[in-house]
């Protein structure tokens, strides 16, 4: 898919490749990647567990000097990977990366164990231009996210990838509810079919559900 001369790619599970229009390229949470993929300037991990961190996947994406930005608890996990430069960052942090401005951003569950707020895993806001996407990593619906309300009432082309497994996440309903909030331009399922959590019915319910509060939603095919 390619906006604003922006294109972004579903590598599977929670894991996106976006290429800006100077043709940086970006990966999130590499994960179960089959066949080959481009290396990267700059990967973004959300947070340490298996299905986000893998080094595994990470060694196929890397290369000499790519920028590796993760929350601490991730660190002992990069360390393994030769010559990257790796870079940690806590919620509220704003990167610079050429043309691409990154803030990370909170991801927490409540009412539930798997990802508490204390552990300050994240989310990331990824600004290029005119095109703004947020990448929800694995979150329910927190009040931090009203301050991402913004960005889908100014001139940008904003674009929400949203976890909808349930489990371990927001479920189709909820993230539904929270694409209803941040009214993106478009709204981009994520967190299924890699065996984790999460089917395409899930993806396709919750297409379903933003259609019906008038948002635009789409299911993006796997692309590695």
């Amino acid at each position: 898919m390619e906006i604003k001369g922006v294109e972004l790619r579903f590598l599977g599970h929670a894991g996106f490749l976006v290429r800006t229009k100077g043709g940086q390229v970006i990966i999130i949470d590499p994960y179960n990647l089959e066949g080959e993929v481009e290396k990267a300037d700059l990967v973004l991990i959300t947070h340490s567990h298996f299905d986000h961190c893998s080094i595994k996947d990470l060694e196929k994406v890397v290369r000499e000097g790519t920028r590796v930005v993760v929350p601490a608890d991730a660190q002992s996990k990069i360390t393994k990977l030769n010559d990257v430069d790796m870079q940690i960052v806590e919620v509220g942090d704003e990167l610079k990366f050429g043309e691409v401005k990154v803030e990370a951003v909170p991801a927490y569950n409540v009412g539930k164990d798997f990802h508490p707020k204390s552990e300050g895993w994240m989310g990331y806001v990824l600004k290029l231009g005119e095109v703004v996407i947020y990448h929800a990593g694995d979150t329910d619906k927190i009040p931090e996210m009203e301050k991402l309300t913004g960005y889908g009432h100014h001139n940008n082309f904003f674009i929400a990838l949203l976890p909808v497994s349930g489990t371990y996440v927001m479920n189709a309903e909820e993230a539904a509810e929270v694409a209803s909030l941040l009214s993106p331009d478009l709204a981009i399922p994520m967190h299924y079919g890699a065996g984790v959590a999460g089917t395409l019915e899930d993806a396709q319910k919750f297409v379903e559900l933003c259609k019906e509060k008038g948002i635009k939603a789409e299911i993006l095919e796997k692309n590695s």
